[in-house]
């Protein structure tokens, strides 16, 4: 059983923008887990679809638990699913859903199909436009032509787990995006991620899990949740010397005004 009560914080301060709580790695423990975050800091989680399947499986948990909502789209990885954009569409007609997404390009997985990606990628961008929702966007060592989409539709929206240059970040800035911040802020390992992260705004951010991935330090490897955001935002917070209270409070902010809620 994982141990929710991984977070100091009671007080319901941590807002999760981005999560897979449909993911198999959860089962098990799913209901129990959920019924357990609000007692743990967290007060707001949007879980993200990749394809139809997982697009209604976050629907449902929207539906289930009244601090989840729900973001519908199809993922760059999930192109053979047979998904479609108006599947997307219909799906998105829950009163649970408040984003487009998981959408975006990834070459590092899928460098063969890049021009059915683009489509699918502005494809589903437009469809946010029309239904006035925001996109969470998934970049993979496709920054260069990721970046030319959003100029050229110029979404609202956020672009998660951020991992472009502090130059790619001013750009998607001047866009009037936000730029999400998971755990990989805490990683050793992790060389371009401060930079970016002293000069964000503290108006532009949004904190993140992509659990089950992506667990911070101290719990790097092992199954990730909502809760561990608490450690993402003291890594932060030691970045940017400000309280850990005004991170989780700014970020929980910034998120309920992207996702109108």
């Amino acid at each position: 059983m994982i141990n929710a009560d991984c977070s100091p914080l009671k007080a319901p301060l941590i807002f999760d923008s981005h999560s897979h709580y449909d993911d198999e790695g959860f089962d098990e423990i799913r209901d129990c887990l959920l019924n357990e975050l609000p007692n743990n800091g967290v007060c707001g989680i949007v879980t993200c679809g990749c394809d139809k399947a997982s697009c209604q499986k976050a629907i449902s948990l929207a539906e289930k638990y009244d601090y989840i909502y729900a973001a519908v789209g199809i993922h760059p990885d999930n192109i053979s699913t047979g998904t479609t954009v108006q599947d997307i569409r219909l799906l998105a007609e829950s009163k649970n859903v408040v984003a487009i997404g998981e959408i975006g390009l990834d070459y590092f997985h899928n460098a063969e199909n890049k021009t059915e990606q683009i489509k699918l990628f502005e494809e589903q961008i437009l469809l946010a436009k029309e239904l006035d929702l925001p996109v969470i966007v998934h970049d993979r060592e496709a920054h260069a032509d990721t970046l030319e989409i959003l100029k050229k539709h110029k979404p609202k929206g956020v672009l998660h787990c951020f991992s472009g240059s502090v130059e790619m970040a001013a750009e998607i800035l001047k866009l009037g995006m936000y730029i999400g911040i998971g755990g990989v802020i805490t990683f050793k390992n992790a060389k371009k991620l401060p930079d970016v992260v002293k000069m964000l705004p503290m108006d532009r951010m949004l904190l993140e899990t992509d659990c089950p991935y992506l667990a911070p330090e101290p719990f790097r490897g092992k199954l990730c949740h909502s809760a561990m955001i608490y450690y993402t935002a003291e890594k932060i917070a030691e970045i940017k010397d400000i309280s850990l209270n005004e991170i989780l409070e700014k970020t929980a902010e910034n998120s309920k005004k992207l996702f109108g809620l």
